[in-house]
């Protein structure tokens, strides 16, 4: 799977969760970046991803993700 692949299904995972498509997802966004992504949705959105690439993140990966290009490198690095 190459990197736009996963990209679109991340940003399927962000639809999913927030219930909105108003945002870009680059490798520099946060959540600042995305109205709706707070601490709750940001659990969620994790949860999709996992259930979606059938991958479970380490807590010391999810500590470590600070952005989007954090998020997809870590799951480069799972699948």
């Amino acid at each position: 799977m190459n990197k736009e692949e996963i990209f679109s299904k991340v940003k399927e995972a962000f639809v999913k969760v927030l219930e909105h498509d108003n945002f870009q997802l680059t490798d520099t966004t946060t959540a600042d970046d995305v109205d709706g992504w707070e601490s709750i949705t940001h659990m969620m959105i994790i949860s999709e991803v996992e259930k979606s690439f059938g991958v479970k993140f380490k807590l010391m990966d999810l500590m470590n993700m600070n952005n989007v290009g954090d998020l997809i490198r870590t799951i480069e690095s799972e699948l």
